[in-house]
């Protein structure tokens, strides 16, 4: 039986995938084989022994210790996509608040007396103060073409905007679901220069903290209004709360309320709700119970952010999985222990990921428990499983 500890609350219909009577699921799970989990930070968790697999139910691992783990050679799952159409229509409710002031407007109504025999004229006169503007034939840049990006662009793109975007990573995946009408920007120099609306959905990595700066800033239109739904680290606060108030920036619309931001009557903040929409946790629970019972089960690897995607039908007597560094010869040396051992290989596959590699192998004949531990002691070597 495998153990699973769940470290958030995961959609019943995700863990009905992973049936009864093969699996243990509980929050007060001791030793488990694989852990899931939506928001709650696993950096101080210590490595359990047995733990061969973190699933995380949404797209981002900020608090999943990925390095560690992967020294470990635990794979890590994301739901990359789950989540999409949520924030998708999150995204489009932040720029409609923005461009026709319907915070403010709200707000205004709601300090109105219900009993006072002048409201109708009050709420007439009043709408002067919130006059905005359509999004039709203006410009939404969109910083990063994934999953949830494209889905934001094509969206913009069907209700009549101009669509710009920029992303140096984009996938042939991507590309393929891009709407062939959304034109693509060289720099993000270039994307500012040009757009109305800035909307990003890029990871928060070394690479992508503090995007969105002074020096970035600069080149924007005036009045550009700024949607983040990816994550807080990718704009420099502020910077952006510096443009705001110069008029630079016309509003900033994010999901990441902070101390410096929260009260600035330009920002419109959301209580990290991108995901938050029954379908989305359902549609991620789905995805990453069936990625982790495949891998548990079969040793097939989809949608890990540290190891490469591995899929092999089962074949032979029995199955045997590496994990290991990504250094020379490492086949050759699995394969001469296994050959020592009258070992024959039926089936193997072979993938690298940067500095991880992973092989299924399915062998005619099941092998001994010494032959496992020769593999172990491999130098390079991080994690062997026999299914």
């Amino acid at each position: 039986m495998f153990k699973i500890r769940t470290y958030n609350k995961i959609s019943v219909t995700g863990t009905s995938r992973l049936p009864q009577g093969r699996y243990e699921i509980g929050d007060q799970v001791e030793n488990p084989d694989a852990i899931l989990v939506r928001s709650a930070d696993l950096h101080k968790i210590p490595v359990n022994p047995e733990l061969k697999a973190v699933a995380r139910a949404g797209a981002g691992t900020n608090n999943v210790p990925v390095t560690e783990l992967s020294k470990h050679g635990i794979v890590v799952f994301n739901a990359p996509g789950a989540n999409a159409n949520a924030v998708k229509e999150l995204v489009l409710a932040g720029m409609l608040m923005a461009v026709r002031n319907l915070r403010e407007a709200t707000e205004f109504v709601r300090s109105l007396d219900a009993g006072d025999p002048e409201l109708e004229h009050k709420v007439e006169d009043g709408k002067k103060r919130f006059v905005g503007s359509e999004v039709v034939g203006r410009t939404l840049g969109v910083v990063g073409l994934g999953a949830i990006g494209v889905r934001v662009a094509n969206a913009a793109k069907g209700i009549g905007m101009n669509v710009i975007g920029f992303d140096p990573h984009m996938t042939v995946e991507g590309a393929w679901q891009l709407s062939s009408d959304v034109d693509k920007a060289g720099s993000l120099g270039e994307i500012l220069a040009a757009s109305d609306f800035i909307s990003l959905h890029v990871p928060l990595n070394a690479a992508t903290k503090g995007t969105i700066n002074a020096a970035a800033l600069a080149s924007a239109r005036d009045g550009l209004v700024l949607l983040n739904f990816a994550r807080e680290g990718v704009v420099d606060e502020e910077a952006v709360v510096a443009a705001l108030d110069s008029g630079k920036l016309g509003h900033y619309v994010s999901d990441f309320p902070t101390a410096r931001t929260l009260m600035h009557p330009k920002v419109i903040s959301f209580p990290h709700l991108g995901a938050s929409t029954a379908e989305a946790e359902e549609n991620c629970a789905i995805m990453v119970a069936d990625q982790l019972r495949d891998y548990l089960e079969n040793g097939n690897i989809s949608n890990a952010v540290n190891f490469p995607s591995v899929r092999l039908s089962r074949a032979g007597a029995q199955r045997l999985t590496v994990a290991n560094r990504n250094v020379p010869n490492m086949i050759g040396k699995l394969s001469h222990v296994l050959g020592e051992a009258g070992a024959n290989i039926a089936q193997m596959l072979n993938a690298s990921r940067g500095e991880l590699a992973y092989n299924i192998l399915d062998l005619d004949q099941p092998i001994a428990a010494d032959v496992i531990a020769q593999v172990e002691a491999i130098e390079g070597i991080l994690a062997v499983r026999v299914l």
